[in-house]
């Protein structure tokens, strides 16, 4: 199109240069505005001739993004030293489908006369290429493709733009039938719906496409339903990004934290584990079967300290002769893991290369295993070293800061458990010690008594507890038997427990009457200020005519059985647990003791369980007493079977046995 006067198209005001143009013509004020437009450009448009006039030449556009391109257009063409720009412009249109015109903005200045901007279509002759030049240069900028396709021809353009999907095209054009060949089956009808979408705009859809190297690449399209000119085709303009790489990075960073948190869980599940060891074997196996799959190793050999020379286990994946040759090694020798330990260095040795020009002294190591690399992590309390681990890897292994940071952190855990595991032993051994000189040394054969007696500490906190039993002679002839039990399953428990056996040991040398005993010991505990209570009871058997005399101080009932096996409980109706009331009176009762029958001397904590009440627990006990009895089982068998039904069914409690049956000889 030619411009033929000071107008643009022909000698006349504004107004008539948009009238007599041929293309779509708009006049515009500087500031944007519509001064004239023809019906083209209101066909265009989509509104009426006189109903534009006035209104902002950008707020006649389809969406926001149009609307800042024809602003941008007039801006240009005003404020340019160029006084024509070019821009792709698309219309609202007529009858719904957009319009995609190249139109050009040009600055007039009539001599005398106000300027104007006026924007009109370029004609291209039928060459849609032109109009997407500057496609295809955003497409190569933003690394996607161009391409449009035909509905009718059932064709498709390729366009260019990145390099890289350029090279994927077959051709530069092709028909839809080679395109879907192309498309993974299970995406093709993904693919048909875009295409044949009606609507101006799809969403992104991805897609894989095959290459002609065979490869399949992860590649997503958006299209763009528009009208190429206001007397051109309809088209389907798309472009078409790879997001190939986008997606194996992706892939890749998914695969790490799915890895990082099975790590997390392990390390999580390896961190309770040996927070809940009991023993040091529970802590051996936690290291040796878990921490290895942890880090990716094949196996872990351990090593504990012991008068400065290491103590060596392993797990599967570390060669047997290297743990021998390893075992009973002197801590200050020049070994990696030796330096580890003696220094609190850790060590990572990324390959066998590495060791040989880090420890050249050290070369039989290499000898004795096939492993690449190694982790070598201490552990110890204080500064103290306690022994170090070794992780061995099949290949070259370099770990991460964090995963050195972890496998350290797991290293301290192991020392702390390792020392908490220390002194619980040592409380052990010390609370055995205890209990040993707490409870009487094994019983003295008695005058006309058998008597056999067993103890099982609580299944909680130390192997300690309050329970007690004793048996002794008096100076008068007669034998004393004794069960008691202090409150509680500590060491308090057991020394309170001490204080009354010693207490009631001295009273009963020098008082013949139980319920004497009793009373005299309640008021030396109360005056003690003893912190808890006991509850006991006290039997005094004399040989020479068979009769107990008993008292007591808030027990549970005696058990008695015969040879027939009959059995039952006998409850001496006594005063309150001692340590608790001043003046508490015990009284004294007296039965004979019959030949071949036993008496049961229990704490409750034989008696009652989980799911078993006193009561029950009383006909349970004397029941298997006196089925042993009748089974002619001895009384130490017969403490045994009473004790071991109590540890069957689950107590929680102490629990001791006192089993005491009358002799044959004894005088009827």
């Amino acid at each position: 199109m030619t411009s033929t006067g000071p107008y643009g198209n022909a000698e006349g005001p504004p107004t008539d240069s948009a009238a007599q143009s041929d293309s779509a013509a708009a006049v515009l004020s500087l500031d944007g505005r519509v001064r004239a437009l023809n019906e083209r450009m209101a066909a265009a448009l989509g509104v009426r001739v006189h109903e534009s006039e006035g209104r902002l030449f950008g707020d006649l556009m389809a969406s926001d993004f149009q609307r800042t391109t024809a602003e941008f257009l007039v801006h240009a063409a005003r404020e340019s030293s160029d006084p024509s720009t070019m821009r792709v412009l698309e219309f609202p249109g007529a009858h719904g489908t957009p319009l995609a015109c190249l139109v050009e903005a040009t600055r007039i200045t009539p001599p005398g006369q106000e300027a104007f901007v006026q924007v009109r279509e370029v004609d291209l002759h039928g060459r849609l290429g032109m109009m997407l030049v500057a496609f295809r240069l955003v497409a190569k900028l933003a690394d996607v493709a161009l391409w449009v396709y035909a509905d009718k021809e059932r064709r498709l353009e390729w366009l260019g733009g990145s390099f890289t999907l350029t090279a994927l095209a077959p051709a530069a054009e092709f028909s839809l039938k080679e395109i879907l060949r192309r498309i993974h089956p299970e995406d093709i009808a993904a693919v048909r719906a875009v295409i044949r979408s009606s609507e101006g705009q799809s969403d992104w859809t991805p897609f894989r496409f095959l290459t002609d190297r065979d490869a399949w690449h992860q590649l997503a399209v958006q299209t763009h339903r528009a009208r190429l000119g206001l007397d051109g085709p309809e088209r389907l303009v798309g472009v078409v990004r790879d997001d190939t790489e986008r997606i194996a990075r992706q892939k890749s960073l998914m695969d790490q934290l799915r890895i990082e948190r099975e790590r997390g869980e392990q390390i999580a599940e390896i961190s309770s584990a040996l927070i809940g060891a009991t023993t040091e074997g529970e802590l051996r196996q936690v290291v040796l079967d878990r921490v290895a799959a942890a880090f990716g190793g094949t196996g872990t050999l351990l090593a504990f300290t012991d008068h400065d020379r290491l103590r060596v286990s392993s797990g599967p994946g570390i060669d047997p002769r290297l743990a021998a040759a390893m075992d009973g090694m002197p801590l200050n020798a020049e070994r990696p893991l030796t330096y580890a330990i003696r220094t609190g260095e850790p060590q990572f040795i990324a390959d066998r290369a590495e060791y040989a020009v880090r420890w050249p002294r050290a070369q039989e190591i290499l000898t004795l295993t096939d492993a690449a690399a190694y982790s070598m992590i201490p552990f110890g309390i204080g500064g103290r070293p306690l022994g170090g681990w070794v992780v061995a890897y099949k290949n070259e292994h370099r770990p991460s800061s964090d995963e050195r940071a972890l496998i350290r952190t797991l290293g301290q855990l192991t020392g702390q458990a390792l020392e908490r595991l220390k002194l619980q032993q040592a409380r052990i051994e010390l609370a055995a010690a205890l209990q040993r000189n707490m409870l009487p040394p094994p019983l003295d054969v008695i005058p006309g008594l058998q008597v056999a007696a067993r103890y099982q500490p609580a299944r909680h906190g130390l192997d300690i507890g309050g329970d007690w039993y004793d048996a002794f002679p008096l100076p008068d002839g007669t034998v004393a038997l004794v069960i008691g039990d202090a409150e509680g399953h500590d060491v308090d428990a057991a020394a309170f427990m001490g204080q009354v056996r010693s207490a009631i040991r001295a009273f009963a040398s020098h008082e013949p009457a139980p319920g004497t005993v009793l009373s005299r010991t309640n008021e030396l505990l109360l005056a003690m200020g003893a912190p808890t209570f006991a509850s006991c009871t006290i039997l005094r058997f004399d040989p020479r005519d068979a009769t107990v005399t008993g008292a007591c101080a808030g027990h549970v009932p005696l058990l008695w059985t015969r040879a027939d096996g009959s059995h039952g409980d006998f409850e001496i109706h006594g005063g309150p647990v001692l340590g608790v009331l001043h003046g508490a009176h015990y009284p004294d009762e007296t039965f004979s003791l019959e030949r071949d029958t036993t008496l049961l001397l229990v704490t409750d904590g034989v008696l009652e369980g989980p799911d078993r009440s006193l009561d029950d627990g009383l006909e349970m006990a004397a029941a298997l007493a006196a089925q042993a009895q009748r089974e002619g089982l001895d009384p130490e068998r017969t403490a045994d079977r009473v004790l071991g039904a109590a540890i069957s069914i689950g107590h929680v409690d102490d629990a001791a046995v006192l089993v005491a049956r009358r002799s044959p000889a004894a005088v009827s």
